[in-house]
């Protein structure tokens, strides 16, 4: 279960939560309003080494790990 940053479209503001899948809808816990996630932070690949060319849109790629 992977954890992931969000920004809350309403009030702005930022906040990690547990999900268990990385498209599973998450609201604000200050507002409750829908949130977007935020894709701030270094990026590494699957194998440790840096990833240059990552969008940090696991949705797409899967092969990246954050670091935050």
């Amino acid at each position: 279960m992977p954890i992931l940053q969000y920004v809350c479209k309403n009030c702005k503001k930022s906040f990690e939560e547990l999900v268990k899948k990385y498209d599973e809808p998450v609201n604000c816990p200050n507002c409750g309003h829908s949130v977007e996630r935020s894709y701030s932070g270094e990026m590494f690949s699957a194998t440790g080494k840096s990833g240059k060319k990552c969008s940090g849109n696991c949705k797409t790629c899967g092969g990246c790990k954050r670091s935050v």
